[in-house]
C-alpha cells in the first residue's frame, strides 16, 4: 500500500510534514504528489514507488469470485466494503443481469458507481451507517474495459464533482462583468 500525499498551494509544510510523518509512524510507504503545480514531473517519486510495490510479492486475493453471479458479487460488496444488509435490483437491472448471462459476459469483475458522500446508494446519509440496503438502477457492461459498471441510487458518473459544483458561483453582474471564473 501507498499513500500519496496531494499537495495543494494552500497546504502549510506543517500539515504535509504531519501526514508524511503518520505514515512512516505506521509504517506506510508515502509520497508526496506535486502533480498540481509541477503536472507529471511532480509525481515522478510516486510513480517510481508504485512500480516498486506492485514488484513485491503480495497476499492480496480478490473479494468475491470473479465466476460467482453478478447478483453475489454486488451482495459481497455491498456487504464487505460498504457495510450493508442485502441488495435491491430494479426489473431494469434484472433484464440486464439476463442480457449479460446470455452473452457470456456475468463473469467479468464488478465496478460499482455510487455516490462519494455514503457507504449507501443515499447521498444523505452521512457517517457509518448500519442497516441499510444498496439500490441497483442500472448495469452496462465496459467490453474494451472489462468489466461490469453497477450504477446504484440515482448517480451522475461524471468523475471529481464537488458536492457544490462551481457553476452555481458563476454569473454576470448588471454591468456585465462575469464573476466566479477561476
Amino acid at each position: 500500500m501507498i499513500v500519496a500525499v496531494n499537495k495543494f498551494a494552500k497546504d502549510t509544510d506543517a500539515e504535509v510534514n504531519a501526514l508524511i510523518k503518520w505514515c512512516e509512524e505506521k509504517n506506510v510507504s508515502v509520497s508526496l504528489s506535486d502533480a498540481w503545480a509541477k503536472g507529471g514531473e511532480g509525481t515522478v517519486d510516486l510513480a517510481e514507488k508504485v512500480v516498486e510495490l506492485c514488484s513485491k510479492e503480495s497476499d492480496f486475493s480478490p473479494i468475491y469470485d470473479v465466476n460467482d453471479s453478478i447478483e453475489n458479487k454486488v451482495k459481497i460488496i455491498t456487504q464487505k466494503i460498504y457495510g450493508g444488509n442485502d441488495v435491491v435490483f430494479s426489473d431494469e437491472a434484472k433484464t440486464q443481469i439476463e442480457l449479460m448471462k446470455k452473452y457470456g459476459w456475468d463473469k467479468l469483475p464488478i465496478c460499482m458507481a455510487k455516490t462519494p458522500l455514503s457507504l449507501t446508494d443515499d447521498p444523505k446519509i452521512q457517517g457509518r451507517p448500519y442497516d441499510f440496503d444498496i439500490h441497483v438502477t442500472e448495469l452496462k457492461v465496459s467490453a474494451g474495459a472489462g468489466f461490469i459498471v453497477v450504477y446504484t441510487g440515482n448517480i451522475m458518473t461524471m468523475p471529481g464533482l464537488p458536492k457544490v459544483p462551481a457553476a452555481l458561483g458563476m454569473g454576470i453582474d448588471n454591468q456585465g462583468e462575469s464573476y466566479g471564473i477561476f
